[in-house]
């Protein structure tokens, strides 16, 4: 299958190891995958921040890029769910509509898509990893766990494949969807409430005593490791296919 990788702008300007590793994870699985280096943001942030209308170039300049691939997918939960929820605000011409359906969250697309195990993977991360269940991902997307539906043991794509990682002690929090406060603008219109909902997230990690807190959206992850970093605690982030790409 032929496989677009889509980099959101802050895994591009911040974590560009990120990025790496999709790209080798996705072609170490037999993805052919191609970076089209023409991308640009898919216009979210326009559009969190009440401004939709001025997104739509974006939005239509996404679609032109990545229309001639089977798959689009990238490491981040808000960025896909953007595309798939919100690209309503365009013409809905076939290319839309392929692109909408057809891209995919990294960890969903793994278990969903290429549905991948333990062989395929062969990843070894021997770590004590806290998880960390970001709200569009979750919700939106529904790869995560949502208590408010009360359904018995769910489980989130991120633990099912935690679960093919040897040695990782993968720790489920007593409150697995609870926001960590980023949420984009907010974190910049709201910051002493969006702090607050960061440190009332890392405490239970600290808690279950953590070496990493991992997820699929890498700006939740920065939140979380600018209160950590902060306060001085020795606890890190690093993103899912971080961990599922450790053996290379």
């Amino acid at each position: 299958m032929k496989v677009g990788l889509f980099i959101p702008c802050f895994v591009d300007q911040y974590y560009p190891e990120v990025g790496k590793a999709t790209y080798q994870l996705l072609t170490k699985l037999g993805c052919d995958v191609d970076y089209p280096t023409g991308q640009t943001c898919c216009g979210q942030p326009m559009a969190n921040g009440g401004h939709a209308k001025d997104s739509v170039k974006l939005a239509y300049k996404f679609v032109d890029i990545f229309s001639e691939y089977d798959y689009v997918v990238g490491p981040s939960g808000s960025c896909v769910s953007h595309v798939r929820d919100h690209y309503d605000i365009i013409e809905q011409t076939d290319d839309v509509k392929h692109v909408r359906k057809d891209t995919w969250e990294i960890s969903d697309f793994l278990v969903n898509v290429l549905k991948v195990d333990g062989g395929m993977l062969k990843a070894s991360f021997p770590h004590k990893v806290g998880v960390h269940n970001s709200c569009h991902a979750h919700r939106h997307l529904g790869v995560g766990i949502q208590s408010e539906l009360n359904i018995p043991n769910q489980e989130s794509t991120i633990e099912k494949l935690l679960a093919l990682v040897n040695g990782v002690e993968a720790v489920e929090m007593e409150h697995p969807d609870e926001c960590c406060g980023f949420g984009g603008t907010f974190s910049v219109t709201e910051a002493t409430v969006s702090v607050q909902m960061g440190k009332n997230r890392i405490k239970e990690h600290i808690k279950e005593n953590v070496e990493f807190i991992t997820g699929v959206d890498m700006s939740c992850l920065m939140h979380m490791e600018g209160i950590l970093k902060r306060e001085g605690h020795k606890v890190e982030v690093k993103h899912l296919v971080e961990i599922l790409n450790s053996e290379l």
